[in-house]
Order: C-alpha cells, then sequence, then structure tokens
C-alpha cells in the first residue's frame, strides 16, 4: 500500500469539491498562516536556534518577518489579484468580453530546502493558499526542529482536508515525485532541481525552480572600500553564508551569526589558502589552488566593459547581480546602467546586499538558474493558472455570417482589413 495515496486522493476530493476557491476560505486560510506565525514566535526561533543557531534578531528578520509580510500582502490584495483581467479586443469581438481569468492549478507540491528552513517554504504556500490550491508541504528533513513544528502544529492552523506536510529524506522525496501533482514549487540546490524537474516531466507537471546560482560581485575602482567592505562582508555572512545570492561561512565566536557543521569535508578538497580553521563551526575559508567560479572569486575590481565579458559568456547566468549580474553592482550610476543594459541576471542589486530580497513588490527568479518566479502577487501569479476567455452573445449571428465560408472578395477584404490594419482596439 503507497502511505501517500489516501492523503493525496483526500486533498484531491476537497479541490474537485470546490472547498477552497472563495476568496472567504482563501482568507481564512492566509489568517491561519499568520495566526501560526504569530502564536509560535518563540517555538520558531527555537526551532531556527537548533538547526541553524539563528540568533532572535536573524531569524525574525530573515525568515518569520518576511513570512508575515506575505500574508499581509496577501490578504489585503487577495480580491484584486483575484479578478479577471480584461484585455484589449479587436473589431470583430467589440461586443464579446474578453479577459483572463486566474484559476488555481489544483494540488500543489512545495519542496522546502534547509537554508531558509522556515522563510523558503511558507512564503511559497502564502502564493499556493491565496490561489486556492490544495498543497502538500515538503519540509527538509536536515532543518529537524523546523521541519517537527511544520509537521505537528502548522497543520492545526490550516483546513487539514486542503492542507498536508509529508516527512522524510530522499528516498520519500523522490517516491512524492512519483505521484501526479498539478504544480511543483522547489527552491534550493541545482542538483535537486535536476531531480524534482525530470520525475514529474512524464505528467507533463509544470515546475517552478529557485535554484542558487554563481553571483560574481563588481566593485568599481572609485568606490569606498571601507564602505564596500562592511556591505559585501555583512551579507556574505548573513543566514551562515547560504543564501542563494551570498553564500560564505561564519567566524567562530560571534553570537549573531549562525553556524553550518557539515562544511568540514569541503575545506579538504584542494589547498585552503585563507582561513580554514574548524573545530564545531568553520571560519570564512578561500580553497585554492583550482581557478575561483564567480561567486567564490568575491568582488572584483575593473572597469565595467571588463566584467560584462565573463556574465554574458560562458557561465550560467547569475541569480543576482549584487551577486548576480553581479548581485553587487558597487559603482557610480552610469556603471551600473551600462550593467543592467549589457549583462543578463535574475535580479541586481546596486551598492547594496540583498536587501532587495525584502521587497514583495520585486520578484524573485533566476535566468540559467531557475524556472519561474514568485513573491508578493508574482507568487499568485505563479500557482495560478492563466485561463483565457472569450465569451459571444449566443446572438448577433448576423455579424457572424461574415466569417463563414464562401467566402466573397468583400469579406475577403473586410475581414484581412480588421485582422490586419485594426488588430486591436482599446477597452
Amino acid at each position: 500500500m503507497d502511505p501517500l495515496a489516501d492523503t493525496l486522493r483526500r486533498l484531491r476530493e476537497a479541490f474537485s469539491a470546490g472547498r477552497t476557491r472563495s476568496p472567504e476560505f482563501r482568507a481564512a486560510q492566509l489568517k491561519g498562516l499568520g495566526r501560526f506565525l504569530q502564536e509560535n514566535k518563540q517555538l520558531l526561533q527555537e526551532a531556527l536556534a537548533q538547526d541553524l543557531h539563528k540568533s532572535v534578531f536573524e531569524a525574525e528578520t530573515s525568515e518569520l518577518l518576511m513570512c508575515q509580510n506575505e500574508v499581509d500582502l496577501a490578504l489585503k490584495n487577495l480580491h484584486n489579484w483575484m479578478k479577471d483581467e480584461p484585455v484589449a479586443k479587436n473589431l470583430f469581438t467589440q461586443l464579446d468580453s474578453a479577459f483572463i481569468q486566474k484559476e488555481p492549478f489544483g494540488l500543489v507540491l512545495i519542496i522546502a530546502p534547509w537554508n531558509y528552513p522556515m522563510n523558503l517554504p511558507l512564503v511559497s504556500l502564502v502564493g499556493a493558499l491565496a490561489t486556492g490550491n490544495c498543497v502538500v508541504l515538503k519540509p527538509s528533513e536536515l532543518s529537524k526542529s523546523t521541519e517537527k513544528v511544520l509537521a505537528e502544529v502548522l497543520p492545526q492552523y490550516l483546513d487539514q482536508s486542503c492542507f498536508a506536510v509529508v516527512l522524510g529524506g530522499p528516498q520519500e522525496t523522490r517516491q512524492l515525485l512519483e505521484h501526479k501533482f498539478d504544480y511543483i514549487f522547489f527552491p534550493g540546490s541545482p542538483r535537486v532541481g535536476r531531480i524534482v524537474v525530470a520525475a514529474p516531466a512524464k505528467h507533463l507537471t509544470p515546475v517552478t525552480l529557485e535554484l542558487g546560482g554563481k553571483n560574481p560581485c563588481y566593485v568599481d575602482d572609485d568606490c569606498d572600500p571601507q564602505t564596500v567592505a562592511n556591505r559585501v562582508a555583512w551579507f556574505r555572512y548573513f543566514n551562515c553564508g547560504q543564501t542563494c545570492v551570498a553564500p560564505d561561512y561564519d567566524p567562530r565566536r560571534s553570537p549573531s551569526l549562525g553556524r553550518v557543521r557539515r562544511l568540514r569535508g569541503l575545506l579538504g578538497c584542494g589547498r585552503v589558502a585563507i582561513g580554514g580553521q574548524s573545530n564545531r563551526t568553520s571560519a570564512p575559508s578561500v580553497r585554492g589552488p583550482r581557478p575561483a567560479r564567480p561567486r567564490e572569486q568575491g568582488p572584483r575590481m575593473g572597469t565595467g566593459r571588463s566584467l560584462c565579458s565573463p556574465c554574458n559568456g560562458r557561465r550560467p547566468k547569475p541569480s543576482s547581480f549584487d551577486d548576480e549580474p553581479p548581485p553587487g553592482l558597487f559603482c557610480r550610476p552610469q556603471v551600473v546602467t551600462q550593467m543592467l543594459h549589457q549583462t543578463s541576471s535574475g535580479i541586481v542589486g546596486g551598492n547594496q546586499g540583498f536587501i532587495h530580497l525584502t521587497l514583495s513588490t520585486l520578484l524573485l527568479g533566476g535566468v540559467d538558474d531557475g524556472i519561474g518566479r514568485y513573491h508578493g502577487k508574482f507568487s499568485f501569479d505563479t500557482f495560478s493558472h492563466h485561463r483565457a476567455s472569450l465569451l459571444s452573445s449566443s446572438g448577433l449571428e448576423k455579424l457572424n455570417e461574415l466569417h463563414y465560408p464562401p467566402y466573397t472578395a468583400h469579406s475577403q477584404k473586410l475581414i484581412t482589413w480588421v485582422l490586419g490594419s485594426h488588430r486591436c482596439a482599446l477597452l
């Protein structure tokens, strides 16, 4: 017996019955998620401290607050986001109703990574709930304390006929991916992303992948070195350096910085040029002698022209330019403009780290290192099927007779004129 079969059948039955479609139900689910965040703040902070040694401040700013902001934004705009979107019409359809309808996909699977074990699954969950989908959430087994809270506490705040948490490691995840879902969302590593996108291909299931890319950081010659050092060090050390747009390791003693204890083995793969001290935690380290990839090189000095070349060459396009086109562009406005016009990346941060990730109004998504986008309304759009709709009257048949053969010279000329010279009239 497949232990997942009953769970998935229950969720599909709830969706087929239309339980999740009303704006009232969606709002109730979002409010439940908001209460989960508010009423279990200390429990969540303790779980994040156990998993990643996150300080209360970092847990609040990088995980809990960002999730709450997404909930608040979705509740504030839910009715507006759900509205049909009218589109321009041509002369043939002036008496018809043409619009884009946003409808839920159905049964959605969200697979979460370990580096932001609360932020990444719950920010995407907001979008899935707001669009009226039923959801299976698979937390990371590597963040055991957070996984436990998500599995045992979160379902108490949501309708369990429409939401489920599935636990397990890689083997269980592969078994989960054997089932048919209507949409799959995964923010994590490219290695796992390849598995996630390949498994549902037999079902033609649409997938969003938000993966970690290589992120150069460009520092112009005339920047203030101390300012750049402060900002680059902050966003590279934040969250143990385990952010898709700013990875690095941590100093040993700071109570404000997290810990990743599985990195020790990586330091043995090559000569350590700088740092390398490791006990229970790892100091900031640079490995050698193999040529570093863009993100491993750290800040790069040079002209805008010299940096545009590697960013547009054979390497994958970066996730961020601050580190991506560079994720970080520390330079004059004219150089920023040059980089924006001559490079491509998922996001761009000028003269800062990854503060852009705190804005729900800006999308998060890659070019070569991902498929799709999310955050705020972009999450709502991602988890919605956009259905093109044209509703015509059953009467007015005389007007429609123009479309029917046999075509006269006059009707052909008129149809060509309508579809050619007047393709779309403004609404």
